[in-house]
């Protein structure tokens, strides 16, 4: 059964070795994460599973223990899903879960129960939502980490270039997290967001199966766009 979720943005900038000079920029995202993973703590559950995107269609799972780095960003910083230290083989966590486990490491979730899922940009909102429902069918009580970006076609400078359809997509976005409502993060264009080199839609739709029948609310702790990249934190419980 899901009790809680927390959404966050998940750019390397977000760990301050990686930004360096510009970490100032992003304190307000930091802070409204932390919060949003005091949200997960406070509902109790008896496990956490981090969602985040991937660099393939996925799904692909991390046990607890898996190894992230931040290496190819130029820093010689390593982190551990849910974990002080690494104990489990396999692949290395993709960035996006890299970063969710950074912001564990730094909110005391170490020793807690925790597995990674990652999903990419080709993995469809019916797979998604279906792989929702079954993390959310699990025995026990589960609470969500969901990590990704909103678009990142802002500005003229962004990543993406400046698309006029991007802000209208970031705030239904920003309308469906704060109202912690499954059916407009499920209803969100697969096309539309690969063109806008959107990170987050595969994750919040894993997020929207897993919310189905439950009774939910929401709060959009922060948004905005730095970098003319999309940036949304919300907690729902």
């Amino acid at each position: 059964m899901l009790v809680a979720a927390a959404v966050c943005p998940c750019p390397p900038l977000l760990v301050p070795e990686v930004a360096a000079g510009a970490a100032p920029e992003l304190d307000a995202a930091r802070a409204a994460c932390t919060d949003a993973l005091g949200v997960l703590a406070a509902s109790r559950p008896d496990r956490l599973v981090v969602v985040g995107p991937a660099h393939s269609a996925g799904p692909e799972t991390y046990p607890r223990g898996a190894h992230g780095s931040f290496r190819g960003f130029g820093v010689d910083l390593e982190v551990y899903l849910g974990a002080d230290s690494g104990d489990a083989d396999g692949t290395e966590l993709p960035y996006g879960l890299a970063v969710g486990a950074w912001l564990l490491g730094r909110t005391g979730w170490a020793g807690f129960p925790v597995d990674g899922i990652g999903v990419g940009d080709e993995l469809s909102a019916e797979r998604c939502a279906g792989l929702g429902r079954e993390i959310a069918a699990r025995a026990g009580r589960t609470a969500l980490l969901v990590l990704g970006d909103a678009s990142a076609c802002r500005t003229l400078k962004a990543p993406g270039y400046l698309d006029e359809r991007a802000a209208p997509f970031d705030a239904e976005v920003g309308r469906a997290l704060a109202a912690a409502d499954p059916a407009a993060l499920a209803a969100l264009d697969v096309a539309l967001a690969r063109e806008l080199k959107v990170s987050g839609r595969a994750p919040w739709q894993v997020l929207a199966g897993a919310a189905q029948g439950t009774d939910l609310a929401g709060a959009l702790l922060y948004e905005d766009a730095p970098y003319g990249v999309g940036y949304a934190v919300a907690a729902w419980s």
